[in-house]
């Protein structure tokens, strides 16, 4: 397995996903560029937005992901994150008819009971990626897809960065982070029994080097990764 710690260039003080997130949720809407998650799904050519009638959005956080899919036509999402504060964000956006505080892989939502199961930028701080993958599949109706968008394993490797926020201190705090190879994916989904139907890459373009100047050492780099995975009908 991969360590993050081989690749960590900042040394960051690091703390657990739920006390990260915690205290990023003032700044975080403030911080994360759509060009790194939504984007890179507005780019996939396998999913028909419009004809979701139900959604779990699993790592929720503030609701950003949920906002998006409402925006896309997805007629009802329900959400599920690990972080209080973030979901009282969630809540407050109005964009989710159901939020549930839970684990991601014990989300306590009903099986085969969603056209599309969703993940945005929460891979790089699981341990495992099996439980996630499964529970995903056990909460899509047969021939649902389960849609995964996050940081690119080559970017945590190259750019030697965790996900961090700068704490109200002004101090830069890392929040736990795994690198997850793209076969680590694969393997984790197809043991699950999802088929992939896509996968998308996108670099660090001049978009990325207009939001983030200091990125062009990384320009044409892979920066964020995208599945979508059907189930079996």
């Amino acid at each position: 397995m991969v360590q993050f710690a081989d690749f960590d260039s900042r040394g960051y003080p690091m703390v657990d996903v739920r006390t990260g997130y915690g205290q990023w949720v003032e700044s975080y809407e403030q911080t994360v560029e759509d060009a790194m998650d939504v984007d890179v799904l507005a780019r996939l050519a396998v999913p028909d937005w419009p004809s979701v009638r139900r959604a779990a959005d699993l790592g929720c956080g503030t609701g950003r992901t949920g906002a998006w899919l409402r925006r896309q036509g997805v007629a009802a999402v329900d959400g599920v994150d690990l972080t209080p504060e973030m979901l009282a964000v969630a809540r407050a956006k109005g964009a989710h008819d159901r939020l549930v505080e839970a684990d991601l892989a014990a989300s306590g939502l009903p099986g085969e009971a969603y056209d599309l199961v969703i993940s945005s930028l929460v891979d790089e701080h699981l341990a495992e990626l099996g439980p996630l993958y499964r529970e995903a599949f056990r909460l899509a109706r047969p021939g649902a897809l389960f849609v995964l968008v996050g940081l690119h394993p080559y970017f945590i490797m190259a750019a030697g960065m965790p996900t961090h926020f700068t704490s109200a201190a002004g101090e830069s705090i890392a929040i736990t982070t795994h690198v997850h190879l793209v076969s680590d994916h694969l393997t984790a989904g197809l043991a699950a029994g999802w088929q992939l139907a896509e996968m998308n890459e996108s670099v660090v373009d001049d978009r990325w080097i207009a939001l983030k100047p200091k990125w062009e050492r990384l320009r044409s780099h892979p920066v964020s990764a995208a599945y979508a995975w059907r189930k079996p009908a």
